[in-house]
């Protein structure tokens, strides 16, 4: 810990320093990292985020050395992953009458991570403002950076943003201020974004948009170096980063429907990956020649098939055209399986078979949650009955939008 490390006006880092080789991510951080929290001592004590979970104890009793816990008005939560909300039970069990601040999102997680369900949350939305006692805080709520719940925290009348993951790097910082570190910490902030962010990329367009008519003089992330001067060069390298300059990507469609529900899901996967500008063609394996669909596969980047089931299995002339598929080389291009049911929808699963037999890189629930901790992109797409439902439609936009990223990733 590093004690009453002020960075504002009665505002200090109370964070921890981890120079070990850090497993984080399925990845080792050979420069270590920080896990940074912030004490703003107002007329209403407000804590912002916390550190690992690993050293909630030893943080719970440093910051008991600065504030007294009874006197902590405000537990600021922005993002709920372990190594920001890590230290909340240690530090919720002596500061019992703060209240925790965060998304309604982040309310049913916390209380069941840490075995909150007999505290008080304050929920707040996107733009709302919380007075602390001398200080104005301002929320924006900038989800999937990385997970759903996901805010950032502007103080009004520092200029001081805390945006938790977004805008870190990974090291060791023995001075906190990057215009401190001795060397150019450009490298070590791109090496953060790639690891972190850039899977999220289509969100930072979200957190652009939030900031943008913000007046930031500094930005106080929670892992590694604070930011106090050229804040907008940083700004800007994420808008740069997550450009996407990719173009003239294809994707085909092709499916066999039996009443209509899996041809309405083709619709909104169309619909979706031209809005993202993926050029798509799109056929019913029962009424176009199946020479014309495996061209169209050919040509494509991305392909998606779908069959409603019946008796456990696809239907129409959708699998002679997976066979041929096998026999092709297809390397290179992504693949998804997608269908509605009624009763178990095997024919969503024996396409996905179908698909692992090619050479294409096919998409699973199980890569994104590895790669990327993502958990409302799924695949193989599955829908019981009709797609109607807003939520529903949702799940088949979210598949598309995460195979457009990936096509146009430009990174």
């Amino acid at each position: 810990m590093i004690a009453n490390l002020k960075i504002a006006d009665n505002t200090y880092w109370v964070g921890k320093i981890d120079d070990r080789e850090v497993p984080f991510h399925r990845l080792v951080l050979a420069k270590g990292t920080t896990y940074n929290s912030y004490l703003l001592k107002t007329g209403k004590p407000t804590v912002i985020d916390t550190v690992d979970m690993e050293f909630g104890r030893e943080y719970a009793e440093h910051l008991a050395e600065m504030i007294d816990p009874l006197d902590i008005h405000y537990i600021v939560i922005n993002h709920t992953e372990p190594d920001h909300s890590g230290g909340l039970a240690a530090l919720a069990g002596k500061a019992v009458n703060a209240v925790i601040v965060c998304t309604e999102i982040a309310v049913p997680e916390l209380q069941e991570m840490y075995k909150l369900h007999n505290r008080n949350f304050l929920v707040v939305k996107d733009g709302d403002t919380l007075d602390i006692g001398g200080k104005t805080l301002l929320f924006k709520e900038t989800p999937y950076l990385h997970t759903a719940e996901t805010m950032i925290t502007y103080c009004i009348e520092d200029k001081i943003l805390f945006p938790c993951d977004i805008f870190s790097t990974h090291v060791a910082a023995k001075r906190l201020f990057a215009d401190e570190a001795g060397f150019d910490i450009t490298e070590d902030f791109k090496g953060y974004y790639t690891a972190i962010i850039h899977p999220h990329r289509r969100y930072v367009r979200t957190l652009i948009e939030a900031v943008k008519d913000l007046d930031i003089e500094m930005i106080a992330p929670s892992h590694g170096f604070v930011l106090r001067q050229e804040v907008r060069k940083y700004i800007d390298l994420y808008a740069e980063l997550s450009r996407e300059t990719t173009q003239g990507k294809k994707a085909a469609i092709v499916y066999t429907t039996i009443r209509n529900n899996t041809r309405k899901m083709a619709k909104i996967l169309e619909d979706s990956l031209q809005q993202n500008g993926i050029e798509t063609a799109v056929w019913d394996a029962d009424k176009a020649d199946a020479a014309d669909i495996l061209a169209s596969v050919s040509a494509a980047d991305a392909v998606f098939v779908g069959s409603s089931t019946r008796y456990a299995d696809m239907i129409g002339n959708l699998e002679p055209v997976l066979v041929q598929m096998q026999s092709m080389n297809l390397e290179g291009k992504l693949a998804a399986a997608f269908g509605s049911y009624g009763w178990s929808g095997e024919a969503i699963e024996v396409i996905q078979d179908y698909l692992n037999g090619t050479n294409m890189n096919v998409q699973s629930t199980s890569e994104v949650i590895k790669t990327t901790g993502m958990t409302h992109v799924e695949f193989p797409v599955r829908v019981r009955f009709s797609p109607k439902e807003p939520e529903k439609e949702q799940k088949i936009r979210h598949a598309a939008e995460f195979v457009s990223d990936l096509l146009l990733n430009s990174f």
